[in-house]
């Protein structure tokens, strides 16, 4: 089977741990479409077989989170697996709802952000969490990002926690935002849990469980279903063959993405550009 299958990354393992895992059940290639941090947990598409060459179409995916925001206190990493630098008192009043929820409210919308020491983007060839374990300082450019919607969820006022869920696009760095929060509300904070619930349209409810994926109780997205969405082309029997081929063919069709039938059986992914249709991802036909 080639598509993808949706995991619900438990804590305390990487992606790449579960991508070997998920090799090992499929015995094909596999790869995943955005690494969680080990300590989060939630939503984690694989690509499986010939589903990985559909990674280009889901790196750019919005995505929802809920998010534990600890306050009073700063790490060096951002979250809690890092070491204490800095600890601050929460001023009286900040976790009254209104107080929190107006704080919230200022993220909205498009905004530069800049990113962790602690992530994995490079400068000079180097990743940024490469400089920070080795204390070297480097330039660090803020990132545009936006955010879509954010809500409070829970108060925690005994151990000076907040909750909230956040909707925002691909390059958002969850534990700069906590920080950023923890500022505006007058003291410092960090990460210390982290749910993803959905990446674009895959959402938890359609995630399986590790021990699910090794019993092969598996739910499978097909790369059809994956591009439901996109309009059909039909193709006759000579001009098939010739698309298997890689022969760019005349299409009057608009510019875009399309699903490629022969006889009413799903052959592959199409791509029509100026008038011209050439194959991109074709199934074993």
């Amino acid at each position: 089977m080639d598509g993808i299958i949706i995991i619900n990354k438990p804590k305390n393992c990487t992606s790449h741990d579960i991508v070997q895992k998920a090799k090992k059940v499929f015995g094909k290639k596999v790869g995943h479409t955005g690494t969680l941090d080990p300590m989060a947990t939630g939503v984690l598409p694989l690509l499986i077989g010939k589903g990985t060459l559909c990674s280009k179409y889901l790196i750019n995916h919005d995505k929802i989170y809920e998010v534990q925001l600890t306050l009073g206190v700063k790490t060096d990493t951002a979250d809690k697996e890092g070491s204490i630098i800095e600890e601050k008192k929460v001023p009286q009043g900040a976790f009254q709802k209104e107080r929190i929820e107006e704080v919230l409210k200022t993220f909205l919308g498009k905004q530069e952000q800049m990113p962790p020491m602690y992530s994995a983007i490079k400068v000079k060839g180097k990743k940024l969490y490469e400089y920070a374990r080795k204390g070297q300082e480097v330039e660090v450019k803020p990132r545009l990002i936006e955010i879509y919607e954010i809500k409070l969820l829970k108060i925690n006022q005994k151990e000076k926690q907040i909750e909230f869920q956040v909707a925002c696009s691909k390059g958002t760095y969850i534990r700069s935002l906590c920080e950023d929060i923890a500022e505006k509300m007058g003291t410092v904070g960090y990460m210390s849990k982290l749910n993803r619930v959905q990446v674009g349209g895959f959402s938890i409810e359609q995630a399986i469980s590790i021990e699910q994926l090794e019993k092969g109780e598996i739910s499978y997205i097909t790369i059809e279903e994956l591009f439901s969405n996109r309009q059909e082309i039909s193709l006759e029997k000579q001009r098939l063959q010739l698309f298997l081929n890689g022969v760019k063919l005349t299409m009057k069709k608009s510019d875009g993405v399309y699903r490629v039938y022969y006889n009413q059986q799903f052959i592959g992914i199409g791509m029509v550009d100026k008038n011209f249709l050439k194959r991109d991802i074709i199934l074993n036909f």
